[in-house]
């Protein structure tokens, strides 16, 4: 399988820039696991002298002494093999070295593991001699509970001694078309709604099958990577894991109110509150707010969503179906997926337009700029994107419609009826209308009072 570097020029400019400053670099590069930081900082070194160390789950002195084959190795000093083997000296040695020279720890939360000082230990051998050397120093690390709190911290040692720090997210859903050029748009969004925009995820896809296809031989085949995938990293994140997946699987069958996920889970409010602080912080879960909500420390209307759409997806589809699987993909599929599917894309088509809409925001290309994004709902109420300017009073209300049924006119009434019922600036507010819509819409629609767009829309974009 051959590995495709696409789009992070951000990333890639970030630490462009800093390497072109002319003092000692500190940069920590943090981010879920498959999502990318290795081979962006592979892509950053290209071409510059580095040295490189990937952390494992071995014992510290076993890394020390892969750390001083991997400074060999790329320096080619026979005075490295006669140095002791000690962080503390080998950093020594580095600093001295009187040019541009990049060292990467990749995965650091495997030396923490391994040894509780090392971030003390490298507090001193950044104070003592690298601080003030020529050297560009990268940490990385997928376990973002730990980068956060023993790295990037207010507690850490290393807290303030960076001098850089870039969360590397997930591709959006733009750079699918790299992935799969074969594909239409409608194929893509239905990929995006299963693998999101993770690329190791991405890269098991080929689009020279249809997404049924490569649903059935990448994720329902035993013995697959991604069969297991979301099952491999919560263990490596968690200590209780059969908990969370009671709480993840509640929320991927649409439990979001804080009492639906209760209720499904059978854990009490304490409880669940602990567990659902804990997949916010790694990232695993989303908390939201309707877009208008004032004082969101205060409100009571939070939705709880897995945040990744390929852990919805097998939590969702997978983890329920596991026996029936390894028994029969096919039917299988046939029977708990395809009825299913189009409902659960519809869920991430939202997330789609709403990318749309900001692309479009930062075009110029909408009646006003907003500068705030998301949905609202009001009980049994709920309009799919709601786009706002609390200076211009200015505010759109979009719905987002994956149906093959062509949108009419009965689609656009019930959202301007529904607008009424969110309560932000009343009085003085100018209001526009969008719609979405995977089939197409009905000629009775007006282009003049309501914005239209269509998938071919989305993919000219």
């Amino acid at each position: 399988m051959i590995t495709k570097f696409i789009d992070r020029n951000d990333e890639l400019g970030f630490l462009k820039r800093k390497y072109e400053e002319e003092s000692a670099q500190l940069i920590i590069i943090y981010g879920r696991r498959r999502v990318g930081k290795t081979e962006l900082t592979k892509e950053f070194f290209k071409g510059k002298e580095h040295v490189y160390f990937l952390s494992s789950k071995i014992a510290i002195n076993e890394q020390l002494g892969q750390f001083v084959a991997s400074v060999y190795e790329a320096l080619g000093d026979e005075t490295i093999r006669d140095l002791k083997p000690d962080f503390e000296i080998i950093f020594k040695y580095i600093a001295g070295i009187n040019k541009r020279l990049i060292v990467v720890i990749d995965e650091f939360p495997y030396l923490i593991d391994a040894d509780k000082t090392i971030v003390s230990l490298f507090q001193r051998i950044w104070d003592l001699y690298l601080a003030k050397s020529n050297i560009f120093f990268i940490l990385t690390g997928s376990s973002i509970g730990m980068m956060e709190n023993e790295v990037l911290g207010y507690k850490s040692p290393l807290y303030g001694r960076r001098t850089g720090q870039w969360k590397v997210e997930a591709l959006s859903f733009k750079d699918l078309r790299s992935f799969f050029p074969q594909y239409s748009v409608e194929e893509r969004i239905r990929t995006y709604s299963v693998l999101g925009g993770i690329p190791f995820y991405l890269q098991q896809f080929d689009d020279g099958r249809d997404v049924s296809t490569n649903i059935k031989e990448r994720i329902l085949t035993k013995g697959e990577i991604l069969y297991e995938e979301p099952e491999f990293l919560l263990r490596e994140e968690l200590r209780e894991p059969k908990v969370y997946f009671t709480i993840l699987k509640a929320i991927s069958y649409g439990n979001s109110k804080f009492g639906d996920i209760m209720n499904a889970s059978g854990l009490n409010k304490n409880t669940l509150t602990r567990y659902l602080d804990i997949l916010g912080k790694l990232h695993i879960i989303k908390r939201e707010l309707p877009i208008t909500e004032k004082t969101p420390e205060r409100s009571k209307k939070n939705l709880y969503k897995i945040a990744d759409p390929f852990f919805r997806f097998w939590f969702r589809f997978v983890l329920p179906n596991v026996s029936k699987i390894e028994e029969d993909v096919e039917r299988a599929y046939d029977e708990d997926i395809h009825p299913f599917i189009d409902q659960y894309v519809s869920f991430s088509f939202e997330d789609v337009c709403k990318e749309f809409l900001v692309e479009l925001n930062r075009q110029d290309g909408l009646p006003f700029r907003f500068t705030k994004i998301g949905s609202w709902w009001h009980r049994d109420n709920e309009i799919d994107l709601v786009a706002l300017n609390e200076t211009t009073k200015e505010i759109l209300f979009a719905e987002c419609k994956w149906q093959n049924k062509r949108v009419g006119i009965n689609v656009y009434d019930a959202l301007k009826e529904k607008s009424k019922l969110v309560k932000w600036n009343t009085e003085e507010r100018k209001e526009y209308f969008a719609l979405f819509s995977k089939a197409g819409f009905t000629p009775g629609l007006n282009p003049e009072k309501v914005l239209l767009f269509n998938l071919k829309d989305i993919n000219g974009q």
